[in-house]
């Protein structure tokens, strides 16, 4: 099992800079940046991979606030750097981002994902763009003024296939991984929650996908800590406001995806009183309503055994690399811990 990390969209990037080539150090295999409402996660990309070596580098980009071309040029420019070693993180995100800080309406929000992973594929082969979607190129006759000489990348980029790993939650967009992306990262996944609640669009998207493609791959996310005593004890401190964070948070009383998956894996009356607290600004509140057993099935913490029993489940239910969230305490010591007991390919 390959072994992540990702780091805080709050932390200042210098900061996580220090902590990606620790990490590598440590034995990660991969970092990953998630874009919010802090700084761009391609600066900080790039800073990555110009003083790493070895460690693969992700993105996680809002497919609503760049355009097809310049998603697929941002990936090519990390690639580049980092001679090879970028992956393409894609996601819908929500309407507390897209339309609370881009300001653009979180409308036809698959067909936006659809378009990034063709177009970012398009544009790494030199083809000429040419796309059917949200945002058509070349526009259609009425919209745009005529175009000259059609236009494909003029740089070569460092790979002609980057893999992309899709960030989804809801059912269509989960669908749309199993159908084109290269990986599937679920926030909250669960063994049970992989052959249960997402069985379903994991297998349609199956059906319409290009055998040309391989096996999907599935990442996980979760607070870690491997031992005893106080470590576990901050760990599991910091999983509650994670996910209290998640499930209260980010999103509205109507709309919040991490909010109805978490409910889908059997805490729905939690989760609205999670929400309820969290909504009304008791943030306190809202993590001490975070279970014991939403602990237990949602973080990986516990002894070497009992980590790597749980490590040994997802790996059955088809995940291939674990990310440790940003959340865990003292991180690098965590990403050796696990890099020790991580069953083998």
């Amino acid at each position: 099992m390959r072994i992540g990390l990702a780091v805080d969209h709050r932390a200042h990037p210098r900061a996580s800079l220090a902590l990606a080539l620790q990490a590598e150090q440590a034995g990660a295999d991969e970092v990953w940046i998630p874009e919010t409402w802090g700084v761009d996660a391609p600066s900080l990309a790039g800073a990555i991979a110009a003083r790493t070596e070895r460690i693969a580098i992700g993105c996680v980009l809002p497919v609503f606030s760049r355009s097809p071309a310049l998603i697929a040029q941002t990936v090519a420019g990390v690639d580049a750097l980092s001679g090879g070693r970028a992956i393409a993180g894609l996601g819908t995100s929500g309407p507390q981002v897209i339309e609370g800080w881009h300001g653009v309406p979180f409308t036809r929000p698959l067909g936006e994902l659809r378009e990034a992973i063709t177009a970012s594929r398009a544009v790494l082969r030199r083809e000429v763009l040419e796309v059917d979607g949200p945002r058509p190129i070349p526009l259609p006759p009425g919209l745009g003024t005529g175009m000259g000489t059609p236009l494909r990348m003029i740089s070569r980029p460092e790979r002609e296939r980057v893999p992309i790993v899709v960030a989804a939650l809801a059912p269509g967009g989960v669908r749309l991984a199993a159908e084109l992306a290269d990986g599937w990262w679920p926030l909250f996944a669960t063994p049970e929650a992989i052959r249960g609640q997402w069985a379903d669009p994991l297998a349609r998207g199956a059906e319409r996908r290009d055998p040309a493609l391989p096996p999907l791959g599935i990442t996980a996310s979760a607070v870690c800590w491997v031992g005893e005593g106080p470590g576990a004890d901050a760990a599991r401190g910091a999983a509650r406001r994670e996910i209290a964070f998640y499930v209260g948070s980010m999103g509205s009383r109507e709309t919040n995806f991490y909010r109805d998956v978490v409910s889908g894996m059997g805490f729905a009356a939690e989760c609205g009183e999670i929400a309820d607290a969290a909504l009304a600004d008791r943030r306190g509140d809202a993590e001490a309503l975070v279970t014991d057993e939403m602990l237990d099935a949602l973080a990986v913490i516990g002894s070497a055994a009992q980590v790597a029993g749980r490590m040994a489940a997802l790996a059955d239910a088809g995940v291939g690399t674990l990310v440790l969230s940003a959340g865990t305490p003292d991180p690098v010591r965590a990403v050796a811990a696990l890099r020790d007991i991580a069953p083998s390919p």
